[in-house]
């Protein structure tokens, strides 16, 4: 099979599982809403050492015909260290800020905070030109609703990520290129408040991106999210535009540069 038509052969089948998913009737006694929401996005890795390095992504996200209201505010940290140039692992903390759906309803908190520890195992797969993720990550997440002085609820969740990058002007991703940026990703949960809707969301995402230079990357994507809604047979439709911007840096290299030292680099900038 050639190049082109395995990347034909993906995109189809990514349009293909939204049209089945979003053109689906409900089901007798299922209800599912459809809203639009804007996310914005800034996503660091810089090197520290060797094998080190410093993690952060921050989200700004909005809702209700795209813009309307305010949704989240999302913060995650953590340190990375790379195996090899084929697999890494991520862990650290995640502090995401909520605010509620419906303001003026009585007695509630209209921001919320949830507090998480997060573990992420990354695998690259290099298919030609193509780079290929499969990423895999753990939460384990304290939670409250909106009602005043409700508890704090330990549940987990489990995400799978499988995200491919197809350079289009390109025989590799480096300086200059612009690239498709394809990806799936199943969320699942667990907890003892979890009762019905251990499926937790579904999201579908593609879009371009441009590698820059070294140190920037920027991506313009569209997203699709099927989700439960906290309640049996209540589901969630999101179309969702995002812009994302990839900033990294190697403070390891630039220590070794100043001793005049030969730095070992990496092969995967993003």
């Amino acid at each position: 099979m050639s190049r082109k038509l395995r990347y034909y052969t993906l995109i189809i089948g990514l349009v293909l599982h939204y049209q089945a998913f979003s053109q689906q009737a409900p089901a007798p006694g299922k209800t599912i809403t459809n809203n639009t929401e804007t996310w914005l996005g800034l996503y660091t890795k810089y090197r520290l050492s060797e094998k080190l390095f410093y993690y952060g992504e921050y989200n700004y996200r909005r809702r209700n015909q795209f813009i309307n209201d305010m949704g989240q505010l999302y913060l995650r940290f953590g340190l990375t260290y790379l195996v090899n140039k084929q697999f890494e692992v991520t862990a650290g903390i995640v502090t995401p800020f909520y605010w509620a759906p419906n303001k003026e309803a009585p007695n509630i908190d209209k921001v919320v905070p949830q507090f998480r520890f997060w573990q992420q195992f990354l695998l690259v797969q290099p298919i030609n030109h193509v780079k290929l993720y499969h990423q895999f990550r753990l939460e384990q997440r304290w939670r409250r609703d909106f009602t005043k002085n409700s508890s704090f609820n330990l549940t987990h969740r489990f995400r799978y990520k499988i995200l491919a990058y197809v350079p289009l002007n390109s025989t590799e991703l480096k300086q200059k290129t612009l690239f498709l940026a394809l990806s799936e990703e199943i969320f699942m949960q667990a907890g003892k408040t979890i009762t019905y809707d251990h499926f937790e969301d579904n999201r579908v995402t593609a879009g371009l991106g441009y590698i820059l230079n070294d140190n920037i990357q920027l991506q313009l994507a569209y997203m699709w999210t099927f989700r439960h809604r906290g309640a049996p047979n209540v589901y969630e439709s999101r179309h969702i535009p995002r812009l994302s911007v990839y900033h990294n840096l190697d403070f390891f290299t630039k220590k070794l540069n100043r001793r005049k030292q030969a730095p070992v680099l990496l092969t995967e900038n993003f």
